[in-house]
């Protein structure tokens, strides 16, 4: 059975939904451990990570332990619609403003980053590597522009409930490299 793109992203929130907070918390733990060993791996410049909203897996702890180990982190700025995301260098700890849709981002004064690994929130994934956001298609306008510049690596973060046998693409929407659940990291760059 073929899903719209809306209706597979209110199934796959739905799934996201049922999470314990007790699942939720290990899972941000084990997000934080395997997230820095990624990044140890592959040695990004600055790492992006989102400020998580509710019902989203907490990247807080991920980004503390980037921020521990020396790495530069950023989160993005939500501009107006239809515009790529903003980076902002940003450490745990530093004051956040409320952006839009009341999502914390780095003051205006943060200076801009342009993030090299990207860890991306989403609603609903594939193991090709494709994904369903919130549909505003923020970040498929911000990987195709920092992808136009350098390699970008881009780590999908769901709970292994939002995976589908196959997310409905068009030829605008950018791919995920990884994605990473409380089950295992998954390579999506041997399926494309």
């Amino acid at each position: 059975m073929f899903l719209t793109k809306p209706a597979l992203r209110a199934r796959a929130l739905a799934r996201r939904d049922e999470t314990s907070v007790e699942a939720a918390a290990a899972y941000a733990a084990h997000l934080a451990a395997e997230g820095l060993a990624l990044v140890m791996r592959l040695r990004p410049g600055t790492v992006a990570a989102y400020f998580p909203l509710a019902g989203e897996p907490s990247t807080l702890p991920l980004l503390e332990k980037l921020a521990g180990a020396g790495v530069k982190t950023a989160l993005p700025v939500t501009g107006r619609r239809n515009t790529p995301l903003v980076f902002r260098l940003w450490r745990p700890g530093e004051p956040t403003i409320q952006g839009k849709m009341a999502i914390a981002e780095p003051l205006p004064a943060a200076p801009d980053a342009a993030p090299d690994l990207l860890f991306v929130p989403l609603a609903a994934f594939d193991r090709a590597g494709h994904r369903i956001g919130y549909g505003a298609g923020f970040y498929d306008r911000s990987l195709a522009g920092l992808r136009a510049k350098k390699p970008i690596c881009a780590v999908g973060v769901a709970y292994a409930s939002q995976e589908f046998p196959e997310v409905p693409h068009d030829a605008h929407d950018e791919s995920l490299d990884y994605v990473l659940t409380e089950r295992e990291l998954i390579s999506c760059q041997v399926l494309r």
